[in-house]
């Protein structure tokens, strides 16, 4: 009889526990992407609302608790500024012809409650630009809306195009030139 209320109790146990945690994958194909950069003419910036994203959150009580895989393209070729010269310049550097997409993967990741719904994310994986791969850490912000059981997640990362072999455009053979260093802002709500 004991060994019998002992089993329910651990069955209702793992029940309950399942009602209140669920890992579940997000995704989303409109995720905004903009990248910004500066040149010796003027700043610039590309963007693109096409990217798709995948990821599995666990949540637990409607708080966001864990991230246990996230991965990320967008058409380079999808990315536009109000220039089409800039674009052109852009894709030529970036090796469209052969490197379609820009890419990442997430190898690990954390995720930092807060409350009311919010979190902070940091995702390390590799990140694939004009064909060339480097571990790359990311990180953001994100809520958990419980109404539409939606994420929404933004933030930006910095660094060098030359980390990626891409060499900086330039334009009017030479006398307008970028500079290396360039900022990803990125923002997507992802839904079940």
């Amino acid at each position: 009889m004991i060994r019998k209320m002992t089993a329910i109790a651990i069955i209702g146990f793992i029940a309950f526990a399942f009602q209140h945690v669920n890992a579940q994958t997000y995704q989303s194909s409109a995720a905004k992407v903009t990248i910004k950069g500066t040149s010796t003419l003027h700043d610039w910036d590309m963007t693109s609302s096409s990217g798709a994203v995948k990821a599995t959150f666990t949540v637990s009580n409607d708080q966001v608790t864990d991230i246990s895989a996230l991965s990320f393209n967008v058409s380079a070729e999808s990315l536009k500024s109000s220039k089409s010269g800039l674009d052109k310049n852009a894709y030529k550097a970036l090796k469209t012809g052969t490197h379609k997409q820009i890419t990442f993967t997430m190898t690990s990741g954390k995720v930092t409650p807060g409350s009311g719904g919010n979190f902070k994310v940091s995702v390390t994986g590799n990140l694939t630009i004009a064909g060339t791969a480097k571990a790359t850490t990311i990180q953001g912000t994100g809520v958990y809306n419980p109404a539409d059981k939606s994420i929404s997640v933004k933030g930006s990362t910095k660094f060098n195009m030359t980390e990626y072999k891409v060499t900086p455009p330039t334009v009017m053979m030479g006398t307008i030139k970028t500079g290396d260093s360039i900022t990803i802002d990125y923002n997507v709500k992802l839904t079940p």
